[in-house]
């Protein structure tokens, strides 16, 4: 499975694709089989897993149980270098680039290279650009940087085409955990029809209309969790 190939390919035939997010501090695990059967019945394409902290050091223990239930691509989302588990099929490279703070934009990077050289881990470089969702969301706090405000159209895209300049092969925009409101359909629209590598968008997404609405606004993949943590429901409304 190259998980970077299928996503190009998707991007290439208008295929839209949903990645489930995982916190692994929030996941009950013994209802783990349970929530995926909901998943598998829904348009689910990948499973995010990964949050701001991991103060048990329960990921590995989390993506082990998830892989024994999916046939999904599983792929890192890490806070931090201790949130690597070679358990998993994939791992997003993240650069905090709308952030100055260097522990996040190459020296988490560094200290991750140890655990990922000789790693089967697909690496996926992503340029990782946090948007004001009008919520004060733990990836600020733990990165001590502050969010783009959605005004400030120009600086999100110069932001996104630097990272794309220097050789990132996604760009992720980030309104946050729980945030208020989702990156804005013209940020999303203008990123898009700048970029040439595929384009994830999350963030505040709670509902099937603002996730078709983020869709057709540009993004390649939409990332949705806390809508699941809050009421697995949801997943009824985006069945096959």
């Amino acid at each position: 499975m190259n998980i970077y190939q299928n996503i190009l390919l998707a991007k290439k035939e208008g295929k839209k694709l949903l990645a489930v997010l995982i916190d692994p501090e929030k996941i009950d695990l013994d209802n783990i089989a349970t929530f995926f059967e909901k998943v598998h019945q829904s348009i689910a394409t990948h499973i995010f897993v990964g949050g701001s902290t991991d103060k048990d050091n329960v990921t590995n223990t989390v993506v082990t149980a998830i892989k024994k239930t999916t046939h999904l691509p599983v792929v890192l989302f890490p806070g931090d270098v201790s949130q690597i588990s070679q358990k998993a099929d994939g791992i997003l490279f993240l650069s905090l680039l709308s952030g100055r703070n260097p522990e996040y934009l190459i020296e988490q990077q560094i200290k991750s290279v140890p655990f990922l050289k000789d790693s089967s881990l697909e690496i996926l470089p992503t340029g990782y650009i946090l948007i004001d969702g009008q919520k004060n969301t733990a990836t600020q706090k733990v990165s001590n940087t502050k969010p783009i405000s959605q005004e400030n159209t120009e600086l999100i895209l110069n932001t996104a085409l630097a990272g794309e300049f220097s050789g990132k092969k996604l760009i992720y925009l980030e309104a946050g955990s729980g945030a208020k409101i989702p990156v804005d359909t013209n940020i999303i629209n203008v990123v898009n029809n700048n970029l040439s590598i595929p384009l994830i968008v999350g963030g505040g997404i709670r509902t099937k209309k603002q996730l078709e609405i983020a869709f057709n606004a540009g993004a390649d993949i939409v990332v949705i969790g806390t809508a699941f943590e809050k009421d697995e429901a949801f997943f009824n409304q985006l069945k096959k």
